[in-house]
């Protein structure tokens, strides 16, 4: 009986880390695409270095003289859909 608990735990625990490391993962990317698109690189390869984060979709906006990229995607905890979002800006101009 409690052999099964110990599985759910474990699958959990294990799920949670793989969770918290694409969320790493992710506000570095976003961070990566904000500075690219800080610099005059096109949209397009900021969403690009998002991708390689399992599909993560990407925005770009721009506030004042900040730009900012929010990296999106939904990771599985057990089978149940988790979201993460990470957003990240850079000073437009390249500086």
């Amino acid at each position: 009986m409690a052999l099964p608990a110990v599985v759910i735990v474990v699958a959990l625990g294990i799920g949670a880390l793989l969770a918290a490391a694409t969320q790493v993962r992710l506000q570095d990317v976003a961070a990566d695409g904000a500075r690219l698109v800080a610099r005059g690189e096109p949209e397009g390869r900021a969403a690009g270095v998002v991708a390689q984060v399992g599909g993560a979709r990407s925005a770009v906006s721009w506030n004042g003289e900040l730009v900012c990229v929010t990296a999106s995607v939904d990771v599985r905890v057990a089978g149940v859909p988790v979201p993460l979002r990470a957003a990240s800006c850079a000073l437009d101009g390249g500086l």
